[in-house]
């Protein structure tokens, strides 16, 4: 495989950066990979498992000669972070970022790169866990996952090919929309389901004399699993992408109040039309 970059700089080696570059790494895809980050024992962790092949915690030093820069620190830091690595970055190098909410953070992004812009591609691999850090790293964690793209018009067509042939070349099927239209999709498939566990698992801590937990079985763990995240990360997100998210939770609750005002009514022909409803909503969405 042709590399995507001589020398790939990963700003950010979490559970997603670490996973690029192992999947990255695994196909032959990149040359040197460079790590940045501010905690030294998860970068040794990233490098001893082969993610990165250099670590760095000085941004001057670790964008020397790179050519490709990929930020996948939490939402808020995204910015800031591209302004301060933008002072020594080399005039050449492309950047996209992988954060989960983008139009807020690409124009923040655009912003902080000036004249400079049409390096910048938005993009957010859509993969995870609730697990967190270079030690939760897996190989195929990106591999056959869909990554969104989320160019400008300020975005240069050399920028969005070199962004897209970096999350091709990590296994990913590589989509294009505009920020707006990510965001509001993401605010009800990704943004609300992480509210609503965090928002379940709290009812139920504070119902049943505080025991209703010990006596969770496998479907309250798997509808909530998603609650144990980081509560940085995700504090981020939902400030972030907040409009679409608050309009996510009023629908939310306008489903919640239908199959509320059904059971309370005893109509039970209504409770089913509900049951049915999601049963097969989710039966054509399934892949």
């Amino acid at each position: 495989m042709k590399p995507v970059a001589d020398r790939l700089l990963i700003a950010g080696v979490g559970l997603i950066g670490a996973s690029l570059g192992l999947a990255l790494r695994e196909r032959g895809a990149v040359g040197e990979i460079v790590g940045l980050g501010r905690s030294l024992d998860n970068l040794r962790v990233a490098r001893r498992r082969g993610a990165i092949d250099r670590a760095e915690r000085d941004p001057a030093r670790a964008t020397r000669d790179v050519d490709l820069v990929v930020v996948a620190t939490p939402v808020g830091t995204i910015a800031p972070l591209v302004a301060n690595l933008v002072r020594t970055l080399p005039p050449t190098a492309a950047v996209t970022d992988a954060g989960s909410v983008k139009g807020a953070v690409v124009a923040a992004v655009e912003r902080a790169l000036g004249a400079t812009a049409a390096r910048f591609c938005g993009s957010h691999p859509i993969a995870g866990s609730e697990l967190a850090g270079a030690a939760a790293a897996r190989r195929d964690l990106l591999d056959g996952r869909r990554c969104i793209l989320t160019p400008t018009a300020r975005t240069a067509a050399a920028t969005r090919r070199r962004v897209r042939a970096l999350w091709t070349a990590a296994g990913m099927r590589v989509e294009t929309m505009t920020a707006v239209r990510h965001d509001d999709l993401y605010a009800l498939v990704s943004h609300l389901p992480q509210a609503v566990a965090t928002a379940l698992v709290n009812a139920a801590a504070e119902g049943g004399r505080g025991r209703a937990l010990a006596y969770a079985g496998s479907g309250f763990r798997d509808v909530t699993r998603i609650a144990d995240s980081p509560a940085v990360i995700w504090r981020d997100i939902l400030l972030a992408n907040r409009d679409p998210v608050l309009a996510a939770l009023a629908a939310f609750g306008a489903a919640c109040e239908r199959l509320r005002a059904a059971i309370a009514a005893g109509d039970g022909a209504g409770i089913e039309r509900e049951l049915g409803r999601a049963r097969r909503a989710r039966r054509r969405a399934a892949p």
